[in-house]
């Protein structure tokens, strides 16, 4: 990753591109994984130096410190946007030396760490419905959007915890946040065995989104004797 990327997501996150930009940027993200987690990754070291600077004073002089820094590890050619793109070079090359040095080891978890979801075993257990054996499979190879109609036409017919929960994941899974939070709030309120899991997905879901605040409100909910309560415990260091 170079540091023309940088300046990029940096120009994206200040709306600096053209429309014919952003749109060709966008669909790079969507096509590329890697792209996209560097992007992400970017975000929050943003959102770090704007939660640490937090009044223009402060700012200002850590700019002057990152144009120190870029003329030290990189080098920029003169050219008559120089002067007009000099804050983008100077993030492009702290973000640069920050991911080379893991200068901030107190980023934020993220979901993929604590995203660890039970395989699917409906129809060992004897029934074989169509519809919860396509559902199964597609859950388990982690297709997920390809999973949620079954299981909606499963739900049409009989409603099941299980099945709701597994849903939900699966919705979950495909940024579909609003549905899913819907069914893991139901089965949080509920009595069934899954109503504990339910919750700790429904904190997985405002991690996901990057609701750290929300995340921990509801951690602090899950009793102790949930049986992955030393992954809550973990998580609940992360966010402190």
């Amino acid at each position: 990753m170079n540091e023309e990327r940088y300046i990029e997501f940096d120009q994206y996150l200040a709306n600096e591109l053209s429309a014919e930009e952003k749109i060709s940027f966008e669909k790079q993200l969507s096509e590329d994984p890697e792209l996209a987690t560097a992007f992400e990754i970017f975000k929050e070291l943003q959102l770090h130096l704007d939660n640490k600077f937090g009044n223009a004073g402060e700012l200002n002089a850590f700019k002057k410190n990152l144009k120190s820094i870029s003329k030290d590890h990189f080098k920029i050619k003169k050219s008559k946007v120089i002067d007009l793109r000099a804050w983008h070079y100077a993030v492009a090359a702290s973000v640069a030396i920050l991911f080379g040095l893991f200068v901030f080891q107190n980023i934020n978890p993220s979901f993929e760490d604590y995203n660890h979801p039970e395989m699917a075993s409906f129809v060992e257990r004897g029934d074989v419905s169509e519809n919860l054996k396509l559902a199964q499979d597609a859950f388990n190879t982690k297709e997920y959007k390809t999973a949620i109609p079954y299981f909606e036409n499963i739900l049409k017919e009989k409603k099941s915890a299980e099945i709701q929960y597994f849903y939900a994941i699966s919705l979950l899974e495909d940024h579909q946040f609003k549905k899913a939070e819907s069914n893991l709030t139901a089965l949080q309120t509920g009595t069934s065995i899954y109503k504990n899991k339910a919750t700790w997905y429904l904190a997985l879901s405002k991690l996901k989104q990057k609701k750290y605040k929300d995340c921990k409100e509801i951690l602090l909910t899950i009793p102790d004797d949930f049986e992955e309560y030393d992954q809550v415990q973990q998580l609940l260091n992360e966010l402190d």
